[in-house]
């Protein structure tokens, strides 16, 4: 381990718990050398690591400040942090949860530009020459389903869970798991799911959504 990483987390410890907020002055280096017991260098290390993350604030001749847009790069973090601790089996069992449950808002909120995207997704996905294009396209659309929620919070969640597939052991598992008949399969799926929306049948539109879900998961773990 790093020697700057326990002072640079001590500081993020102190940023996440609002200790420091937004255009607070930090101690100087010679004071966080002093405190945390580690050289001026290992502090500009430490410093120089949270100012990349937009998370400080450097000026010379006036100090270390903590950034106006700490928050927002303190959820990008997180975010971060989340999509590569999470298992293909957690997203899974997430997806299996969220995905039937958005369907009502869906419906209730799609207009015709959110069914658009949906079916251009679908196109885009069915003429995808490689399985890398497939899975965008697949993502996309089950992104697209929960913008037509028109809900921010349903929107932030889905784009976190489509950061997850993007993570290596997704991306293998989905590999090793598909071929041209299940790709086909999928297809078709997506296609039923998109006209159970347009045609406002939440009922069909849930089924045919756990359906497909129950599906991929058989498919990409094997139970």
């Amino acid at each position: 381990m790093s020697l700057s990483t326990p002072l640079r987390d001590a500081i993020l410890d102190r940023l996440q718990s609002g200790h420091w907020r937004a255009g607070d002055r930090l101690p100087t280096e010679r004071e966080l050398s002093e405190r945390f017991g580690v050289s001026r260098t290992t502090v500009r290390k430490a410093l120089l690591e949270l100012k990349q993350q937009g998370l400080i604030e450097q000026t010379v001749g006036s100090g270390t400040f903590v950034a106006e847009q700490v928050g927002a790069s303190l959820g990008r973090r997180v975010q971060q942090d989340s999509s590569q601790h999470t298992s293909p089996a957690e997203l899974m069992e997430a997806r299996l949860a969220m995905e039937p449950a958005i369907i009502d808002m869906a419906i209730r909120n799609a207009n015709q530009a959110d069914l658009q995207r949906m079916d251009a997704c679908c196109a885009n996905a069915e003429s995808a020459q490689t399985l890398e294009d497939f899975e965008h396209w697949d993502a996309e659309l089950h992104q697209a389903i929960a913008d037509a929620a028109h809900n921010s919070f349903v929107v932030n969640v889905f784009t976190l869970m489509k950061t997850v597939r993007a993570q290596g052991d997704w991306g293998q598992l989905k590999k090793k798991s598909v071929t041209p008949e299940r790709r086909l399969a999928y297809q078709r799926e997506h296609r039923a799911i998109v006209d159970a929306l347009r045609d406002r049948d939440a009922a069909r539109a849930r089924e045919l959504t756990l359906a497909h879900l129950l599906h991929v998961r058989q498919n990409l773990l094997g139970y």
